[in-house]
């Protein structure tokens, strides 16, 4: 029998993670990473608040001032919910307090926008707290593995070692949002659900009688409650911040409308430019230095490969394949392509696809596989 700390969020996968868990007999510890103010409220007993918080692991350094956003990556009731599935399966619950971690990801997600850039939170936040800061209390806790919710699965190669392979229900597959684990840590790392297709996850919380068994899956970006990135992206930076209106121009250099700010665009974007020439027009380009937004049409959307750098290796980099396939956003294809590492950095490779693809994003995730299994990835720099 096993230590776990498991992430759990309140929705219905890492509820189902906890009693698969639990009914294979392991001793599990249930963790809710407390990300905002709001969400403390719902540690409270529903008694009305006259119960004390439930415990809170603090993590070095953090603050317990308010964050800006409304909320944390998981709201006041899905606390609530957490916590009601834990005293259902019998385990110990924690929240754990990362208020101060998380603000980390929203600054990235600020300054990103604000160069012109695509961030990926959801994967920063894999990186750096799920499977990063939520490590450090499971060794606190003397816990042998961590695991969370996530719709991929373990596995081992001919040589034993552990791999990172997409989810067996390809529609709900999140392998893309983890190539930035650290290889070390995937000797640790469970997946629960990723054996199972995602209604037959619903259909195993409906049986057990979870409250969650209907829980919309989340949909939009944690901390941006509103859903538009640029209005949270401007309330962030104050009014005082620099300006980031400019031109719309198309790619013969005429300019066809303003607008407010460059963080209210990304690559590949056609909904919402605020402009009508009669056929359909992209964003192609975000140039931050002149705060020009450069759009035209699908062709000249179609790039032949991309330079990605910062690059993190599930496996040996030496031991990739010639040719592999290439995923550069998170609902996307995986596109058949070269790959080739830079000779005095294996952190920053190129990738040159068999097919030209649209929407390559500076600030998105290219991720690396060979067949389901995750080779790693990179953040991309640049098209080709």
């Amino acid at each position: 029998m096993a230590r776990i700390v498991l992430a759990m969020s309140g929705g219905v996968d890492s509820s189902v993670a906890a009693h698969l868990l639990r009914e294979a007999g392991h001793d599990l510890v249930g963790v809710f990473m407390r990300h905002g103010e709001e969400s403390v409220e719902a540690c409270r007993s529903d008694d009305g608040g006259a119960s004390p918080l439930l415990p809170i692991l603090h993590g070095r350094g953090a603050g317990s001032g308010r964050a800006d956003h409304k909320q944390g990556c998981c709201s006041a009731s899905d606390a609530a919910d957490a916590r009601r599935v834990a005293d259902a399966l019998g385990i110990p619950f924690y929240a754990l307090n990362l208020q101060k971690d998380f603000r980390r990801i929203v600054d990235y997600f600020v300054d990103d926008y604000t160069r012109g850039r695509t961030p990926n939170p959801c994967v920063m936040c894999n990186n750096w707290i799920k499977f990063g800061r939520l490590f450090e209390y499971a060794d606190g806790v003397d816990a042998d593995f961590v695991a969370t919710g996530h719709y991929a699965r373990m596995g081992r190669d001919s040589q034993g070692r552990a791999m990172l392979l997409r989810g067996r229900d390809s529609s709900k597959d999140q392998s893309y949002a983890l190539f930035g684990v650290e290889a070390s840590r995937l000797e640790r790392m469970l997946l629960p659900v990723g054996d199972f297709e995602k209604s037959k996850i619903r259909s195993r919380a409906a049986e057990l009688g979870l409250g969650v068994a209907e829980k919309r899956d989340s949909q939009e970006i944690c901390f941006v409650t509103s859903g538009h990135h640029s209005e949270f992206v401007r309330s962030r930076r104050g009014a005082d911040a620099p300006s980031t209106a400019g031109e719309i121009v198309t790619t013969d250099g005429r300019t066809v409308a303003e607008h407010a700010g460059i963080e209210g665009f990304t690559v590949g974007q056609r909904k919402g430019l605020g402009v009508a020439l009669g056929e359909p027009h992209f964003v192609v380009r975000i140039e931050p230095e002149t705060r020009r937004v450069v759009i035209g049409d699908r062709e000249a959307l179609l790039r032949p490969g991309l330079l990605a750098n910062e690059a993190n290796w599930l496996v040996d980099p030496q031991e990739l394949p010639p040719r592999c396939e290439v995923q550069i956003r998170y609902n996307g294809e995986p596109q058949a392509a070269t790959v080739t590492l830079d000779v005095a950095d294996p952190r920053q490779f190129t990738v040159e696809f068999e097919q030209p693809q649209a929407g390559v994003a500076p600030g998105q995730a290219a991720v690396v596989y060979s067949g389901d299994r995750v080779l790693g990835g990179g953040w991309i720099e640049h098209s080709l």
